[in-house]
């Protein structure tokens, strides 16, 4: 079966992509099969290798990933349920073919001769004309259906696994050769989409439907009875109406002339289409539920992608990828800043709990009184403030993952608390008595050195060996330096959409100094500086004027001896520093000692000329000039 893509965020929300075809390529331009209209997206992207019940990505485009759930997808296998990012677009991969949309076809005319009954919905049931003239096993194949179409709407789950089976059992009910179910949007009454049905072909052709008769029921959603039309002997009409909101109308046809619809059939469809409304009414808002939250959690997501293709990143990912298909507790080790809390969004992204709660803890930003309170709840009254019960962070993660950020950072009290809830799977809040079981499943991060804290007497070493069931190390940013360029780019086209500013990149220059410098705060300093290069650039360009002054003069040495990314020697860089010195002295003498002068005639902002002095030292040589 096809898999089916459908873009939860990004210009083609809302929008579903069949991937009916061995090869699907995705990118910016219009030759694509799937067009995503996203300055952030390559011209061609990526590609879809469909292959039974799986999907297999290749990027096309090294410089611009795709990320299946937080990781890198290239040449991974996804299937349904999982997430693609793909630039600012978040893609959902999903077993569900897209709703079935027929073109309905409305006749301009409806002869006056033709014979019609109608009804509204208060009187459906009230005393009709042919009431007492029904038998006791018309009453009891009614009763019988209405039973019988209740308890099937009832057990339904998903909208469109309800509109699907719905006609057909409608039309077995009344004996219908064909019908549609009709959706509009109110109040406009427009047609917006048909789900079809044909008793010889199951799925129902274009549907020639009468413009008045349509009209009525949408604008005074009454029921509709027709005899003698062509080609069809009967028509009937029902309003789907719930809480007072149109929905749409269910439409049936009946070829045989000598079996026609009565009216009998219009009260029984009617009363159908209301309890079928307010079903269909409570699955609209629910998939409006279920959308907005995807929505939400794509927002999320959107700064929790791992990047990189170095070995040991790839390492990493296959490390996630085994773990993340088990349920055990896993610790995650590494520096501050290299990405600790991605990796456990990664794992639990990638896991079967994907679909419950992500609930982070840092441990070292919640008070020794507090982490408590925070980790089991409390009772009402447990303590001063304490006006209501609260349900603690391990029991809203119910069934979902937990990270403990900077566990290291616990007291051993509340290390031996912990322990118990490890081991037998339940608590007790804050001045409560009554134990409270968990499902949840452990990840805890930290930057110290667990072996090192036991033996200072700061770490129980009974937890430490329950949290150490696995351990990833993350790696640093030196320990992946190739990985720079492609997280820089990475930074600079997210945070140059945020800032709605145009970056076409990184000038090689610029990247000598990132790739030069040793940064102690890793991944996430990388993506401070480079988000205050796009904020306070004046270029396409990100340039070494744009980035601090520390990390220059830190890369200085290293850039002009030609170390960092091959540059040229030292007097090339020493020569361009200089002749920028001599410029900018120049013109701030002949604009006489003013600096929106002097910009002018550099033709540069006055803000980037005051960078350029500070970075190049001028402040004191401007000084004594005037």
């Amino acid at each position: 079966m096809a898999l089916t893509l459908v873009a939860i965020t990004g210009p083609s929300e809302g929008a579903a992509f069949e991937l009916n075809r061995r090869e699907v390529s995705i990118g910016r331009d219009q030759t694509n099969d799937v067009v995503l209209a996203d300055a952030s997206v390559s011209p061609r992207h990526c590609v879809l290798l469909c292959v039974d019940d799986g999907v297999t990505i290749r990027d096309v485009d090294p410089a611009s990933p795709t990320f299946a759930n937080g990781l890198p997808a290239s040449d991974r296998t996804l299937a349904a349920g999982d997430r693609i990012r793909i630039g600012s677009s978040t893609l959902l991969l999903t077993a569900e073919p897209p709703a079935s949309a027929r073109p309905v076809h409305v006749n301009d005319g409806l002869p006056a001769e033709r014979p019609m009954v109608v009804i509204g919905r208060e009187d459906i049931f009230g005393p009709g004309e042919t009431s007492r003239d029904v038998s006791h096993e018309r009453v009891e194949h009614d009763f019988l259906g209405l039973m019988r179409v209740s308890a099937a709407v009832s057990g339904i789950y998903g909208l469109v696994a309800l509109e699907r089976p719905l006609i057909a059992m409608l039309a077995d009910l009344v004996s219908a050769d064909r019908g549609a179910l009709i959706r509009c949007n109110n109040p406009g009454t427009e047609v917006t989409s048909t789900v079809g049905w044909d008793r010889r072909g199951g799925q129902a052709r274009t549907l020639h439907v009468s413009g008045p008769v349509i009209d009525r029921v949408l604008h005074e959603a009454v029921g509709i009875l027709t005899t003698g039309a062509l080609p069809a002997s009967s028509v009937l009409v029902a309003p789907l109406v719930a809480f007072d909101t149109l929905l749409g109308a269910i439409y049936l046809e009946a070829d045989a002339p000598d079996r026609p619809f009565d009216e009998g059939s219009l009260r029984l469809l009617m009363a159908i289409a209301s309890i079928t409304a307010t079903a269909l009414r409570y699955e609209q808002h629910a998939e409006l539920l279920a959308d907005e939250n995807r929505r939400l959690q794509a927002e999320i997501d959107l700064d929790q992608q791992m990047v990189g293709e170095s070995a040991v990143m790839r390492a990493l990912y296959q490390q996630i990828g085994r773990v993340a298909a088990a349920d055990a507790t896993v610790l995650i080790v590494g520096e501050s800043g290299t990405g600790k809390e991605l990796v456990a969004r990664a794992i639990h992204g990638n896991s079967t709990r994907s679909e419950r709660p992500f609930v982070a803890i840092n441990c070292a930003a919640i008070t020794e009184t507090l982490i408590e309170s925070e980790l089991f709840g409390h009772e009402r009254g447990a303590f001063t403030g304490a006006v209501v019960q609260k349900k603690g962070k391990l029991e809203i993660a119910e069934r979902g993952t937990v990270l403990l950020d900077e566990v290291g950072e616990l007291s051993l009290a509340l290390q031996a608390k912990l322990l118990r809830v490890l081991q037998e799977r339940e608590f007790e809040r804050v001045g409560g008595t009554r134990s409270i079981a968990v499902d949840f499943r452990l990840l805890a991060a930290t930057n110290r050195d667990l072996e090192r804290a036991i033996a200072a007497g700061t770490f129980r070493s009974d937890l430490y060996y329950r949290l150490n069931v696995v351990s990833l190390a993350v790696p640093s940013l030196r320990e992946r330096a190739e990985d720079i360029p492609l997280l820089a780019s990475y930074f600079a086209r997210r945070h140059g959409a945020k800032a709605k500013r145009r970056v076409r990149g990184i000038s090689a220059e610029a990247l000598a100094y990132l790739a030069a410098y040793d940064w102690p705060g890793n991944v996430r300093e990388l993506n401070n500086v480079i988000e205050r290069a796009v904020v306070l650039g004046s270029t396409d360009w990100i340039v070494p004027d744009d980035l601090p002054e520390v990390m220059i003069e830190s890369g200085l040495d290293a850039v002009s001896t030609g170390t960092a990314a091959g540059e040229p020697p030292a007097r090339f860089h020493d020569a361009i520093r200089q002749t920028k010195k001599d410029l900018i002295l120049k013109h701030f003498e002949a604009a006489g000692g003013s600096y929106i002068a002097t910009a002018r005639l550099l033709g540069i902002h006055p803000n980037y000329l005051h960078r350029l002095i500070r970075n190049l030292n001028l402040k004191t040589a401007l000084k004594k000039s005037f």
